[in-house]
């Protein structure tokens, strides 16, 4: 069975992101790029149901610029058998990754893909819904649990008051949500056996995919400076000041 796993190339969650002067986008010079936190999780999973024997080859595939090779080879590092970089220095919607991971799982036939539930710079949360609609597959969505087995997939996500269990039949798109496992570290052997392992390069245009944005960014601007707290010297202030200068009493 192949498992399909999506990766992407983002701005590390440690880095405080900054904005053009021009407030035309976010500023990556000299920034550090990272593996989405989400797609550290898919493919954790993914090795994990290799290694249970569930799974028989993980392909990690890459939408974005040329750099984001990079992330692949983290991905081999960690136990993918080989990648597919879609090499594009446009930055894609959410509908064009779902449209170029669909005529890929065409190609692949992969019984499950992985990908995390939303990508940490455009926090969408639409390309799993997307890819699944677009390739006919069934869906388990933010899942928190997976057992695969049978022709069927058993999902255990989290929803308000509870967890909720599906069980879909294969070949199915999931998502990994937080809770889903606690991905391993690449050792230094497997990063250097990640070099020699196998990457296709490929294009939107290879796939027929029209890249074109129907959404526009118009302006991107930081978070309000919040003012400085102040302290009371009793609880009788606090109340006085929350009633008549915050007014939320």
């Amino acid at each position: 069975m192949k498992v399909l796993v999506a990766v992407k190339r983002v701005v590390d969650y440690n880095v405080k992101v900054r904005v053009k002067a021009d407030q035309s986008d976010v500023d990556l010079t000299n920034v550090k790029m990272s593996m989405n936190p989400f797609c550290e999780i898919a493919v954790e999973e993914a090795v994990r149901l290799k290694e249970k024997g569930i799974a028989t080859e993980v392909i990690a595939v890459s939408i974005g610029p040329k750099n984001a090779q990079e992330q692949l080879r983290t991905a081999m590092a960690l136990g993918a058998d080989r990648g597919i970089l879609v090499e594009t220095d446009e930055q894609l919607g959410s509908l064009a990754v779902a449209k170029i991971l669909a005529k890929i799982a065409e190609e692949e036939q992969p019984q499950v893909i992985l990908m995390g539930k939303q990508s940490i710079d455009t926090d969408n949360n639409q390309t799993t819904q997307m890819l699944a609609a677009l390739a006919g597959f069934s869906q388990g969505a933010f899942a928190a649990e997976l057992t695969v087995e049978d022709g069927k997939a058993t999902v255990a996500r989290e929803i308000d008051g509870g967890m909720q269990t599906i069980q879909i039949n294969l070949p199915a798109v999931i998502s990994a949500d937080l809770r889903l496992n606690e991905p391993r570290y690449a050792k230094l052997p497997d990063i250097m056996k990640a070099k020699k392992k196998p990457m296709d390069t490929k294009t939107p245009a290879d796939y027929g995919v029209e890249t074109a944005s129907k959404v526009k960014t118009l302006k991107v601007e930081p978070p309000a400076e919040r003012s400085a707290g102040i302290k009371v010297g009793s609880v009788d202030e606090l109340v006085d000041k929350l009633k008549n200068e915050a007014k939320v009493v």
